[in-house]
């Protein structure tokens, strides 16, 4: 067997799952797609408006941009009330960190110059020691008394405000939107089932939101054992640091993580890999 030939590969992604799905196809998989997750736009887009305000005010020394898709939702919600020139003449203004490559994107064709990048995988942890190094090279990066904005994803990060609250910053949350289960839920329980029974080979997981929505649907089926047993048998490939730590409180440790954060990698070193992964956990007590 060679690549991901004969197996069943379980794809909890939404946005990106034909290209996904294609993708372990390539491989040889047979793609089992059920998207776990659908983004939406908070009820009230207060908080967005308030820290469009503020940064315009010149109330802000420093932002800390965490998606790309989070920086777009900024942007749009700043549009509703201000200029768009102007609101991008305020972000020119201030020391703008971006978390990785897609919000730089973003900044990119806006015109504005990230004050510092984060280093791959680009978590939370790598933008606070790029802050770090910063700070200690330039006193203009110390994080006593300044007052930073956070753009937030689906859910808050409670580790990275506690780190930048110690270091003497000022944290303002930006909640921009969050994350909620599908309207059709039916692929997703389809494939718990499948996954309960045995009959997933590999699993792939692209954010950690993903964990979470597919064990709360497991548990309201009563199947969250069985899903825990499944996954325990199964390849378990987790796209980076962030969502490997989900997957770890619900106690799963991921059998890889790609060289590189993206999806082609994953699904490549997954393929490399997974054959080998699969002899180990399945026969390797039998054959010890």
């Amino acid at each position: 067997m060679s690549g991901l030939d004969g197996l069943r590969v379980l794809a909890l992604e939404s946005r990106r799952a034909a290209e996904l799905a294609k993708l372990i196809s390539t491989y040889g998989g047979t793609p089992v797609v059920a998207p776990a997750m659908r983004e939406v736009p908070l009820e009230s887009n207060t908080e967005a408006l308030a820290f469009a305000e503020a940064l315009l005010a010149g109330q802000f020394d420093m932002v800390i941009l965490l998606t790309g898709v989070g920086t777009r939702a900024v942007l749009s919600v700043a549009e509703t009330k201000f200029s768009r020139d102007a609101f991008v003449a305020a972000l020119q203004r201030v020391k703008v960190v971006p978390r990785g490559p897609k919000p730089i994107a973003v900044l990119r064709e806006l015109g504005v110059t990230p004050a510092l990048t984060a280093p791959e995988p680009n978590t939370w942890r790598e933008l606070l020691q790029a802050l770090d190094q910063a700070a200690n090279s330039s006193p203009e990066f110390r994080l006593r008394g300044t007052r930073v904005a956070l753009q937030e994803y689906g859910v808050s990060n409670p580790g990275l405000i506690a780190a930048l609250t110690e270091r003497g910053a000022i944290v303002t949350r930006v909640p921009i939107y969050q994350w909620a289960l599908p309207e059709d839920i039916a692929p997703l329980q389809s494939a718990i089932k499948e996954l309960a029974a045995g009959k997933i080979d590999v699993v792939v997981f692209t954010t950690g939101i993903q964990v979470a929505h597919l064990f709360q649907v497991a548990t309201e089926m009563k199947l969250e054992e069985a899903v825990l047993k499944g996954l325990r048998r199964a390849v378990v490939a987790s796209i980076g640091p962030t969502t490997s730590e989900e997957l770890q409180r619900k106690g799963i440790y991921p059998d890889l993580e790609p060289s590189h954060p993206k999806m082609g990698f994953l699904v490549k070193e997954t393929a490399d890999q997974a054959a080998a992964l699969l002899t180990r956990k399945r026969h390797g007590s039998a054959s010890a």
